[in-house]
């Protein structure tokens, strides 16, 4: 598999492409708000105890205080900044006040960025990352990444990284770019995790919370370092300062691709060029349209991500079965670039199309788990349930692309639909009738109305509704005129009576 990297750089924001295979994979982007607060390690205050939640709310200098859970601090050791080891018994779950007190200083790491009214999601498992290695400086062992499945590189890995960690006592995880490094490598990760760690500890002596202790790299370096790889052919980068600033963080921490590096200075827009912001513009369309004719259907809600999946147009089998399996199968092929493209997480529902045999469950099935075995973030993907739904997990550490980019609708605000200029015709006309209702004086209801609304309802009130507006006017004996108003939202209007007395309905 081929893979380009490609970097667009301009004054209001960095883009970041991957490209496999001709097909964009992923999509990153560092607008004046920042990129991504994950991996960044903050001294930090206990602002509040929730006992019934078991966490506490921890300010750290952003918007919203960090949400830390007694599950996320250190089962062997509460890391705190002004104590440097607290003992906290591992064979009973302690309760959060037995871990923390309000007021209390604290060393915290970032794990998922703040998400709509949702403040970041913290962790005392401190966890700082290179291109090889991840130092662990509370847990003194060695990991492997599950994905390096050679056993005898598994063994390598081992016997490379153990003496270092039982020579420095803090922790390791290779990870799986590691695979197939050379030795010397792998130490000079272990050498700069260590001096990173080092720097930490000792600015720890000399900041007062809420502050940043250890910041994560910059977009372009972040994903030079956990991106680039054997596979990768190119990376393409259109600014010239931005381009020195990565050769020089390449010379350093990833010298062996620096020839790979390359000045973009064709006067198309590299993202025109390579068709991405066309790409981008159709990952914010619900509907993904399969090479057969078939479609998904993609909805993103606060809880979960649901995908439907249709035949569609396809009609192409020999039978029902073998046109279900093959949309079924393109589907699953699918989906995988689909998550990582608009970069959805949490519990993911697949409703595939109903099939009767087991066989094309299964190797729908095994297309899908053999596409996620291609993501870098971690998944999780069940069995097809009884119902003939497929369950998944993908872990979620940033905003998604439509979160990114979008902001809820201020007439639906969210729901992907508003009030008809119907109901909002049947809206108005009862409020007329019970404003009448409830005049304190006969004949005081008597007189005009102005009702200011949309285009859409006062076309209806000229048209359809027309005979509605015309039998209540009789009905009260009063006038009733109409006004377009472009500045009112749907399903929004005004109504107001002759005295000027007014009221709004929405």
């Amino acid at each position: 598999m081929s893979e380009e990297l490609l970097i667009n750089v301009s004054s209001f924001e960095t883009r970041v492409a991957l490209i496999a295979n001709g097909a964009l994979q992923e999509i990153h982007m560092a607008r004046s708000n920042g990129y991504s607060a994950t991996g960044n390690i903050y001294l930090g205050k206990v602002v509040r105890i929730v006992p019934g939640m078991q966490a506490a709310f921890v300010d750290i200098g952003l918007e919203r205080p960090g949400f830390l859970h007694a599950s996320d601090i250190q089962s062997s050791l509460l890391l705190s900044a002004t104590a440097p080891a607290s003992a906290v018994s591992t064979k009973s779950k302690p309760n959060i006040r037995s871990l923390l007190h309000d007021g209390q200083n604290i060393l915290v790491q970032v794990s998922k960025d703040p998400l709509g009214q949702k403040g970041p999601r913290l962790t005392t498992r401190i966890a700082i990352a290179a291109k090889f290695l991840v130092l662990t400086p509370y847990e003194k062992h060695v990991g492997i990444s599950q994905r390096i499945e050679d056993e005898s590189e598994r063994t390598r890995l081992y016997r490379v990284l153990g003496p270092l960690v039982d020579k420095a006592g803090i922790g390791v995880i290779a990870r799986t770019l590691s695979d197939g490094a050379e030795d010397h490598v792998l130490l000079e990760d272990f050498a700069l995790l260590q001096r990173i760690w080092s720097t930490i500890q000792g600015d720890l002596k000399k900041l007062n919370p809420p502050n940043i202790v250890y910041a994560e790299l910059p977009v372009e370096n972040r994903l030079i370092r956990d991106l680039v790889g054997n596979t990768t052919e190119r990376i393409a980068v259109d600014d010239a300062a931005t381009l020195q600033q990565i050769r020089e963080y390449m010379q350093t921490y990833a010298p062996e691709y620096l020839s790979r590096l390359f000045s973009y200075q064709d006067q198309i827009p590299i993202f025109q060029r390579y068709a991405v912001d066309g790409e981008i513009t159709r990952a914010l369309e619900p509907t993904v349209r399969l090479p057969n004719g078939g479609s998904l259907v993609i909805e993103q809600t606060e809880a979960l991500v649901s995908i439907d999946v249709n035949t569609s147009g396809f009609v192409g089998g020999a039978d029902l079965e073998e046109t279900v399996f093959r949309t079924n199968l393109e589907a699953a092929q699918s989906i995988p670039r689909q998550l990582r493209l608009r970069n959805l997480g949490g519990i993911i529902v697949i409703d595939f199309i109903d099939m009767l045999e087991s066989k094309h469950r299964q190797q729908v099935l095994q297309a899908l788990k053999e596409g996620l075995a291609m993501d870098p973030c971690k998944t999780f993907c069940d069995e097809f349930s009884q119902l003939g739904l497929v369950l998944m997990s993908r872990k979620r550490t940033r905003k998604s692309l439509e979160q990114t980019v979008c902001v809820p609708c201020d007439n639906c605000s969210g729901s992907g639909s508003v009030v008809s200029a119907e109901s909002t015709c049947m809206e108005i006309l009862r409020e007329i009738f019970a404003q009448y209702s409830l005049s304190d004086a006969p004949g005081k209801g008597a007189g005009e109305y102005t009702v200011i609304a949309t285009e859409a309802v006062i076309e209806r009130f000229l048209d359809e509704d027309a005979k509605f507006l015309a039998q209540l006017s009789a009905t009260l004996k009063c006038s009733i005129t109409l006004q377009n108003d472009p500045a009112f939202a749907v399903g929004h209007f005004a109504i107001r009576f002759s005295d000027d007395s007014l009221r709004r309905g929405s």
